[in-house]
């Protein structure tokens, strides 16, 4: 006869992660109603692989500088835009979770993994499938190792047995266990199979790659506490229709959180893009002595790396009793704030103006340098005369219309004079918004 399973029930937040043995309306933790979602816990499953702790006994409570690591080095990913965002590859024993919405190319970018003995784990697609895809982007490689399986011990068996440098899932909703209730996909099996690929690398070394899906209010599928649980968290994105695709870390416990990798999407891949400026400005690098009406160059720090960025505005008369502002790239609020700034300070009537602004490329621009830019435009586009040809500006704007000093100014002057834009715009030759008027055409 065999023998019964015991389970027990455990209800967790599918919001925040937190956990309960007994079911809430609203959870106690961030407030949420209707999150709590019950998930059955095996009481027979098995032990999970214990990490490995340095030859130091469990329980037992040492100095820090008497723990002795085994961490060699970085293990480098044969691409450079995706070791940057890492922060020079990936630690040994390092969970990444790589999020992007359907189509963005995810995978196609872990097929890329070079210079490592990779077992990649698919659950999506055939051996046959990924086969095809391969060979439609000239992938020839004896380094990778196909496995088709979904079930989470044999996967675990099999990669312990081969021991490889990394391990791809593709994805993590796609994995499950028998240990624990609920179809793949679900709260308790995304958790459960995390938490023992973990423990896998954190025990063996080897480094392990997540691919996570995306919901329909953008945010990665399956609990919140998933990105708590891997040492970083990486997200794909980029325009369905167009070829532009970045890199950010949204998380990293090993390196910057402030990177971006830039790649283009072609017939053969993912390539990477060493120059960004030359997609974010396109047609501008090539005439950098071009002036137009509302059209400014910012130069603008991705991480460590200085990008030059077209800020583009158009400032039309409102025929609505509320003046519309639209920002594409630029945060919603911070062009309202801005916009209210140049009403106060040159006593702008843009009280009966439609505002629009724009990033070009699809870059999006979050750092307060391209304050400075955004403002100019705005100016340029309402006065109708254009910024002075082979300028390049960045910098803070206060409330008071002052400009301040921001991080990395000679590393920016470097990369704009190095792209044939000689006149600098920034807070080292003006302290003032209003002084930033003689920079416009007459």
């Amino acid at each position: 006869m065999a023998k019964k399973i015991k389970t027990s029930s455990q209800f967790v937040c599918s919001d925040c992660g937190f956990e309960s043995v007994s079911w809430y309306g609203k959870c106690p933790n961030c407030g949420l109603w209707n999150t709590m979602v019950e998930f059955k816990v095996s009481k027979n499953q098995k032990p999970l692989l214990r990490p490995a702790n340095g030859g130091i006994s469990a329980g037992q409570a040492v100095k820090l500088s008497e723990i002795k690591t085994s961490v060699s080095g970085r293990l480098s990913t044969g691409i450079g835009e995706l070791d940057r965002v890492l922060g020079g590859g990936f630690v040994p024993g390092e969970v990444v979770l790589l999020a992007g919405e359907p189509g963005v190319g995810k995978s196609t970018l872990l097929l890329g993994l070079q210079n490592n003995l990779i077992v990649y784990v698919s659950g999506e697609e055939s051996p046959d499938q990924l086969k095809v895809r391969a060979d439609r982007l000239g992938i020839k490689k004896d380094n990778l190792l196909i496995l088709s399986e979904t079930q989470i011990e044999k996967v675990i068996d099999t990669v312990i047995e081969i021991k490889p440098e990394m391990v791809v899932i593709d994805s993590i909703q796609t994995v499950w266990s028998d240990e624990i209730e609920g179809s793949p996909g679900s709260i308790g099996q995304v958790k459960y199979c995390t938490q023992k690929l973990i423990e896998l690398a954190k025990k063996t070394g080897i480094s392990v790659i997540l691919v996570g899906q995306i919901n329909k209010e953008g945010e990665i599928a399956g609990p919140m506490m998933l990105n708590h649980m891997v040492d970083c968290v990486l997200f794909l994105e980029g325009e369905r229709f167009a070829d532009l695709r970045l890199l950010r870390g949204l998380k990293n416990r090993f390196g910057p959180t402030d990177e971006t990798g830039v790649f283009k999407m072609t017939d053969k891949g993912m390539e990477e893009v060493n120059n960004p400026s030359e997609i974010f400005m396109g047609a501008r690098l090539d005439s950098p002595s071009s002036a137009r009406q509302g059209a400014v160059a910012a130069c603008i720090l991705e991480g460590t790396r200085p990008v030059l960025v077209e800020i583009q505005a158009l400032v039309t008369v409102s025929f609505t009793a509320i003046p519309r502002r639209v920002a594409l790239g630029v945060d919603y609020n911070r062009l309202v704030l801005l916009s209210s700034v140049l009403q106060k300070v040159l006593n702008l009537p843009l009280y009966n103006q439609d505002i629009f602004v724009k990033i070009g490329g699809g870059f999006k621009v979050s750092e307060p340098a391209g304050d400075l830019g955004i403002c100019l435009a705005i100016l340029s586009s309402f006065k109708a005369r254009p910024v002075k040809p082979q300028t390049c500006v960045f910098g803070e704007v206060g409330l008071l219309g002052e400009i301040r000093r921001v991080n990395g100014e000679e590393k920016r002057i470097k990369e704009a004079k190095k792209l044939g834009f000689i006149n600098i715009l920034s807070s080292s030759n003006t302290s003032e918004l209003s002084e930033a008027v003689k920079f416009l055409e007459k």
